[in-house]
């Protein structure tokens, strides 16, 4: 009988929000909770391992792992874009790499938790209530009449545009390709430029793509520009910030507060210096955490393994 990995299953949701039972009669599936870093010791876990299937970006998977890995056959990667997996090397390998579908709903939904929880100052009231600490700490920032700057005005930021509309907020958007025709059809304005979008949003959003224009596109010059008043929300990738220049800013009390839902690495080390930044409201990776999209990339992937196993592959990646 075959093998199958599935890796980083922190919440242990695999088996519980997919149906396994396609496969399961040639297939052993074998879970993992805990998250293995290190590259000899994941190469020892999946050994013995004829597929693997992996989360978004959680793990990588460069040559030098998967030419330890000589019984994979079949990589599944949530997802129809991952940027962690060498392509080229699982080619020359071969193991097939198939993907899933990942919906834009979730870290839209994450987006403005993170952004009302900032604005409203949801964790230390919550956590002064619940300490019986001061009654009323903080005062809010009001949304209505505010001007929200979108970088990145693609599936997920043209979404997180419509209900900044709703909540009544000037919707500003700028990235490299952006034109003013498809800002307008978000509802979004197009800013002249980035220094000119950070200036003047009260809050600003990042919502594009990692890539070598986009790898530390915030960093200390981006940041000064902000209004003190204003507040920092990225749940896309964590390398578009400068990591360093947003801790200084908000140590320092240069912009209102930031939160992050990605990290330069992940799961986040116990001593990393964002874990006790000020004005910072951060959460583990949750942007595309929901019961539906679980659903979605346990049931694909088991889908992914049938095909593969009937010498049809679907979803193939790249």
């Amino acid at each position: 009988m075959l093998r199958c990995a599935v890796l980083d299953d922190y919440q242990q949701a695999a088996t519980t929000l997919a149906d396994w039972s396609p496969v399961t009669d040639r297939v052993e599936v074998v879970t993992y909770a805990d998250h293995l870093s290190d590259e000899d010791r994941l190469a020892a876990r999946l050994a013995d391992f004829d597929i693997v299937v992996t989360l978004r970006e959680r793990l990588a998977f460069p040559a030098s792992l998967l030419d330890r890995l000589p019984r994979l056959t079949l990589l599944v990667a949530s997802g129809m874009r991952n940027a962690a997996i060498d392509y080229a090397a699982a080619t020359r390998n071969g193991v097939t790499v198939c993907g899933t579908a990942s919906s834009s709903t979730p870290p839209v939904e994450l987006t403005w938790a993170l952004l009302l929880g900032l604005a409203r100052g949801i964790v230390p009231e919550n956590n002064a209530l619940r300490a019986d600490g001061p009654w009323q700490s903080t005062v809010g920032a009001d949304l209505h009449g505010r001007r929200l700057g979108l970088l990145g005005l693609g599936k997920i930021g043209s979404r997180v545009a419509r209900v900044g509309l709703a909540f009544g907020m000037d919707v500003v958007a700028w990235s490299q390709n952006l034109t003013e025709e498809r800002a307008e059809e978000a509802g979004a304005a197009l800013a002249a430029s980035k220094e000119e979008l950070l200036a003047d949003s009260d809050f600003v959003s990042v919502h594009l793509a990692l890539g070598d224009r986009t790898r530390g596109l915030i960093g200390a010059a981006e940041l000064a520009l902000m209004k003190r008043s204003a507040y920092l929300v990225n749940t896309s990738r964590a390398a578009i910030v400068d990591q360093d220049a947003l801790l200084a800013a908000l140590r320092e009390g240069r912009i209102a507060g930031a939160a992050l839902d990605v990290f330069d690495t992940e799961p986040l080390p116990g001593d990393h210096p964002l874990r006790t930044a000020p004005r910072l409201l951060a959460t583990p990776h949750l942007g595309y955490v929901t019961r539906a999209n679980y659903a979605t990339y346990y049931g694909q992937a088991v889908e992914d393994i049938a095909a593969f196993l009937d010498g049809s592959p679907v979803r193939v990646l790249p």
